[in-house]
């Protein structure tokens, strides 16, 4: 059975629905092949999220202004520095393997930022679950999910892909060393550094 609320959260993640765009009910239900009511109560739980906001009596996708962005990057990189962290600790052989796998896998997406945006999201994703915390799991999906609120990916800027390829690297040589306070820089810097990119974005887009 189809979910109503994971297939209107994916359009938004990928870019389909983006900020200020109007959600309908019924143009949701026809999309996706599901009745009304499991897509308003989606469209409500979305709402409560912060992801979509009142524009009368329509909802339409949430947008986040320059200091909900500060905000965010402040709670994420604090909470990827503790994911680090706790990863380093408890990482299997096997998680360690698979994130290494990943940034080897991922230098082949270059060039193409839509694509090296939904593998950066993968390989942030195995880091949490390696931190094998649920509650920090957790939180990490909610910031993630809001996220999605951002109308471009970071990587778009030139020059990007390959210095987070870079940074994704170290991040995997700290865990795999089982060094928690590499890795909590790591990753520190690692998110400086995608949101002193999305700064010079914005500031080139001129808002």
């Amino acid at each position: 059975m189809k979910d109503a609320y994971s297939l209107i959260l994916t359009a938004i993640e990928s870019g389909t629905y983006r900020p200020g765009d109007r959600l309908v009910e019924s143009e949701l239900a026809e999309r996706f092949g599901v009745s009304r009511t499991p897509v308003r109560e989606a469209l409500q739980r979305l709402e409560t999220q912060a992801m979509l906001v009142r524009d009368g009596r329509s909802l339409i996708v949430a947008s986040l202004d320059h200091n909900q962005l500060a905000e965010l990057y402040t709670v994420r990189a604090e909470l990827e520095a503790l994911a680090g962290r706790l990863a380093a600790r408890h990482a299997t052989p096997e998680e360690v393997r698979v994130l290494a796998q990943m940034v080897d896998e991922d230098r082949r997406a270059k060039g193409d930022p839509e694509v090296m945006a939904r593998a950066n999201k993968r390989f942030h994703r195995q880091i949490h679950l390696a931190s094998h915390n649920r509650y920090l799991v957790q939180q990490l999906d909610l910031v993630h999910r809001t996220m999605a609120l951002m109308a471009r990916t970071s990587l778009a800027a030139e020059g990007r892909g390959d210095t987070a390829l870079a940074e994704h690297a170290r991040i995997v040589e700290a865990i795999a060393a089982a060094d928690g306070q590499a890795a909590d820089r790591a990753l520190r810097q690692h998110i400086s550094m995608a949101w002193e990119t999305r700064l010079r974005l914005e500031a080139q887009a001129g808002g």
